[in-house]
């Protein structure tokens, strides 16, 4: 208890961890003051109640951050990863930063452009309707496109470059140090995350079997390639270790997590015309992706392995509990 006590002390003292709380109240105060009691972005089953999505998003932080205690529960014993060590000296890493940043920020911008050109609406890190609700019915080739696009230009090409590099796989948090830990974390979080997709609210459970198999399969590859391998690589297999290396344990934990939201500032429901509607669309952006971030990114850090968080906490859910309906609508699956 005593050696509980004393980590809870040193992470309110962390002075990351303190403005990170305090931009996440003006993140949600900020929301409710530019919606003006109404939700001007098509995100969400209840526009009229922008409050329910701060609230919501709160309350997913809570309860995120209770899961990661279970995880940290479970992996008590196993000595935690360094995962500053598995990257280049200080000035490298800064520079590796900011290059894929900037490369990161090229793609995503012209994918915003190359959607609209070709399909109306932008190539985003996730389809339209992913999670939030559907406002348009995706062609088969505008799906193919959006999983190839992020794919090879936001996880093949930046996995190709840092290792003719000269990074191994487990420099790259892609090799498992403990196994079996984490199978365990991965079955649990898991086990977890499909008990509230499927509990909650419409999931793949209200399909036929047809179209469970069918576009339960097909929702696995494409969002593997159009979301989760891209996510992987380029947050939590590279510049992980490179925010371990630059900054403090929180510091770097925390910078994780936002990496998550800062990658789908280009959603298909942002709105980028007006001050005010591109002001609210980067704060919901936030307040919709910050708390897994919080989950993807500490599973990263516990284990040091990317791939703990695809399995356990993306992969499976919530694309196929989910988005699997999604699928099925867009390639007309019956």
């Amino acid at each position: 208890m005593a050696q509980f006590g004393s980590k809870l002390g040193y992470l309110i003292r962390q002075r990351s961890l303190q403005v990170a709380l305090l931009l996440w109240v003006l993140i949600c105060l900020g929301t409710l003051w530019l919606c003006h009691g109404t939700m001007p972005l098509p995100i969400g089953p209840h526009p009229d109640r922008p409050a329910a999505q701060v609230i919501s998003s709160s309350i997913a932080i809570v309860f995120l951050v209770l899961e990661a205690g279970l995880v940290a529960l479970i992996t008590l014993r196993r000595p935690l990863p360094d995962l500053a060590e598995r990257a280049p000296e200080r000035a490298v890493a800064l520079r590796e930063t900011v290059f894929l940043w900037i490369y990161g920020a090229v793609v995503l911008l012209a994918g915003r452009f190359i959607g609209i050109h070709y399909f109306g609406e932008a190539i985003a890190m996730h389809l339209n309707g992913s999670l939030v609700g559907a406002t348009r019915v995706q062609s088969p080739i505008e799906v193919y496109t959006w999983a190839a696009y992020n794919g090879i230009l936001l996880g093949l090409v930046p996995y190709a470059v840092f290792r003719l590099r000269g990074y191994s796989n487990q420099q790259l948090n892609l090799k498992s140090a403990n196994l079996k830990s984490d199978v365990m974390v991965i079955f649990v979080v898991l086990a977890i995350g499909c008990f509230m997709d499927l509990v909650l609210g419409p999931n793949i459970t209200n399909l036929t079997r047809h179209q469970q198999i069918v576009g339960g399969l097909l929702t696995f590859v494409v969002h593997m390639f159009g979301t989760d391998l891209p996510i992987m690589i380029f947050i939590y297999s590279i510049l992980a270790p490179r925010y371990a290396r630059l900054a403090s344990p929180v510091t770097a934990f925390l910078l994780g997590a936002a990496s998550y939201p800062a990658m789908h500032v280009f959603e298909s429901w942002t709105r980028y015309d007006s001050l005010s509607n591109s002001v609210l669309s980067v704060l919901v952006v936030f307040l919709f992706f910050f708390p897994p971030g919080i989950m993807k990114s500490f599973l990263t850090v516990r284990t040091g392995n990317a791939w703990v968080h695809l399995w356990g906490f993306h992969a499976i859910t919530p694309h196929v509990t989910l988005d699997t309906r999604l699928i099925v609508r867009d390639f007309d699956i019956r």
